[in-house]
């Protein structure tokens, strides 16, 4: 993992609070922070691995939230302890594997259900990696299995050389 051999790594987190009502805000909110893969520290507060990237993520979340009549706050903080880090990694990384895995399943489905819907499937399923890797901050062994077994359903070794860096995303 990266940053964790030489002590806890810079998080950033987002403490927000949303107004109940209207409720479309609010789950439009929690839709993109799912999206962007944080992990949940407590209720309205949420945590990224620190970079130019995920920071700017939560502040256009910050924005959205204030802008939508809540509170955001930005902070940047490192966990006490390499275990305390190390559990934050663990179950990101959990999160990830579960999605790799329901790919997995889909892409065996594909396989078995023939070639007449095949290439589509590839096509979907490789959108859905991309889609993963962008909130893969921790990539899990499933990462590569995914990949091969899409890669499979078109036999193209080309088809599925994603970047290993999540890519950045535009606000919306």
């Amino acid at each position: 993992m990266p940053g964790i051999s030489d002590g806890p790594g810079e998080w950033v987190l987002l403490s927000y609070r949303v107004p109940r009502e209207p409720s479309t805000p609010r789950i439009a909110v929690w839709r993109k922070l799912k999206r962007f893969g944080v992990v949940q520290l407590s209720d309205g507060l949420v945590a990224l691995p620190a970079d130019a990237r995920t920071r700017e993520q939560l502040e256009w979340i910050a924005e959205e939230v204030t802008e939508a009549g809540g509170s955001a706050t930005l902070w940047l903080a490192r966990p006490a302890s390499l275990s305390q880090e190390r559990d934050l990694a663990t179950g990101m990384a959990a999160a990830r594997a579960a999605e790799y895995q329901a790919v997995l399943a889909q892409a065996a489905e594909a396989t078995a259900a023939g070639p007449a819907g095949t290439e589509s499937a590839a096509r979907r399923l490789r959108a859905e990696l991309h889609r993963i890797q962008r909130r893969d901050y921790f990539p899990p062994p499933e990462r590569e299995q995914a990949r091969a077994a899409v890669q499979t359903l078109t036999n193209d070794p080309a088809a599925e050389q994603q970047p290993a860096e999540p890519v950045e995303e535009e606000p919306t």
